[in-house]
């Protein structure tokens, strides 16, 4: 029994030592508990945290979650924006890196579930879309040893083949191919039109114009109706400074968008809220995830000079990137990049109520009926009119008139007698574009001046 003496060391008299060392392995246990917490994955609380996010230590996460949390990004931009339903059929853009291996896995993803529920559904009313890969080889315009290229082609097929089925129908194409229509050498063709191009920025925009139109060209030939890119948060971000940069503000929005429907086939950017680091880590984490190393050079010119600018930014902080993409979307879209209204009974209820939700109003985005022949980088009306200040005509349309400023500066040749050589070197894709736009630029000087016209049966004064 205790006494009430304060001096008293007896071994009963220890009660209010020990509520104090009680109070004290609380209190640890307590720090020791907040501690394991910040240990564990912020998303599961179970398993321990093998990456960050790019929001550092408050979004580590373990790797079933951090793969989860991807996804999520991307099924949410695939959902709210109609990117594929079941009547689709999709191509996938592969080069072998990490974006696009990511892209891939998630589509294959997409559609192996679609077809688990359509196996399991006795009424087998939903189809599964379908999906092809294609992967453009720009060997031809790099110098590379030929057992490399062989090599890394022979990855990509090891890697498509690999993907559970439904299995997948892979396209390797050369770029030069983009000239096949017009039964000529398109290898030497090729090379004549990147040595017509001075501007070494010029060279790599042109080759990303024809890798596009190859794409178009793939995906029309072979019944696709979406074309799947990988580009990510990174790359947009890149790609917002670099076009301003280059003079193409007006039509930056149009670059940015989930979808893009001025093409034939519809190109849509699933991976656009996805920045290259978490994409990385991902391929990193997951073994099955093999890429190819890239065929292609590092960029140089004012690509080169953005990207590792960007880059600098990215180090500083890691959501700059992020930040560069949401303030370049508060730009105006234009109204190619809506998605139109979707009546079809195939698709889920759930993805028809979020388009209509989420789709841009027609009285929020801009017009535009004028698209530069090269890069087809939409025109604003008031350069119509300058086309027709030129010399070209049904057979030779004046390419440098409708082009946007950018190509003017930085692709077609500046001599005046050049044009005409350096427009037979042109895919045929993008003389016909030039056609159109001239023809276009008649029709709209007409239309503005149509009051002021006599017509048939009006005499002069």
């Amino acid at each position: 029994m205790a006494c009430n003496s304060s001096t008293c060391k007896s071994s009963g008299c220890y009660e209010g030592y020990e509520a104090e060392e009680q109070a004290k392995s609380k209190t640890k246990a307590a720090v020791n508990g907040g501690n394991s917490c910040q240990n564990l994955c912020v998303k599961c609380k179970v398993n321990e945290p093998v990456c960050c996010g790019i929001g550092g230590e408050n979004s580590r996460f373990c790797k079933d979650c951090f793969k989860n949390n991807l996804y999520g990004k991307f099924k949410q931009a695939v959902t709210y924006n109609a990117m594929i339903t079941p009547p689709d059929k999709v191509l996938v853009a592969f080069s072998g890196g990490p974006s696009s291996r990511v892209v891939l896995q998630f589509v294959h993803e997409m559609q192996y579930k679609a077809q688990k529920n359509y196996d399991a559904n006795k009424d087998k009313s939903l189809p599964v879309f379908g999906v092809g890969v294609a992967f453009i080889d720009e060997s031809s315009t790099h110098s590379f040893a030929s057992q490399h290229i062989e090599k890394a082609i022979e990855d990509i097929r090891l890697i498509v083949s690999n993907l559970a089925p439904p299995s997948k129908e892979l396209f390797v194409v050369p770029i030069e191919s983009i000239f096949s229509s017009d039964g000529i050498d398109g290898k030497e063709r090729l090379k004549e039109l990147l040595d017509a191009v001075s501007d070494v920025t010029g060279k790599e925009d042109l080759l990303i114009h024809l890798r596009i139109l190859l794409l178009q060209k793939i995906a029309s030939e072979n019944g696709y109706t979406r074309i799947v890119l990988g580009s990510c948060t990174s790359r947009i971000a890149c790609h917002v400074i670099s076009a301003t940069v280059k003079g193409q503000g007006y039509s930056l929005s149009a670059d940015i968008q989930y979808v893009d429907l001025r093409w034939e086939i519809p190109v849509v950017l699933p991976l656009r809220d996805c920045p290259a680091q978490e994409l990385s880590t991902l391929c990193s984490l997951d073994g099955s995830l093999k890429i190819v190393e890239l065929l292609n050079g590092p960029c140089s010119g004012i690509n080169g000079l953005v990207s590792s600018f960007v880059k600098v930014l990215q180090e500083e902080n890691p959501s700059r990137e992020c930040t560069i993409v949401r303030t370049a979307g508060k730009l105006t879209p234009f109204h190619f990049n809506r998605v139109p209204e979707i009546h079809d009974s195939n698709v889920p209820s759930a993805t028809r109520r979020h388009q209509k939700r989420y789709t841009l109003k027609p009285n929020g985005s801009l017009s535009s009926d004028s698209f530069c022949p090269i890069c087809n980088s939409p025109l604003k009306k008031s350069n119509f009119p300058s086309s027709l200040r030129s010399h070209g005509n049904q057979k030779n349309p004046d390419l440098f008139a409708s082009a946007c400023s950018s190509c003017q500066f930085q692709i077609l040749p500046k001599d005046p007698s050049l044009m005409e050589e350096f427009l037979s070197l042109l895919p045929q894709q993008m003389i016909t574009k030039a056609k159109h736009r001239d023809q276009g630029a008649f029709s709209l000087l007409r239309e503005q001046i149509q009051e002021f016209l006599l017509s048939d049966g009006e005499n002069e004064i």
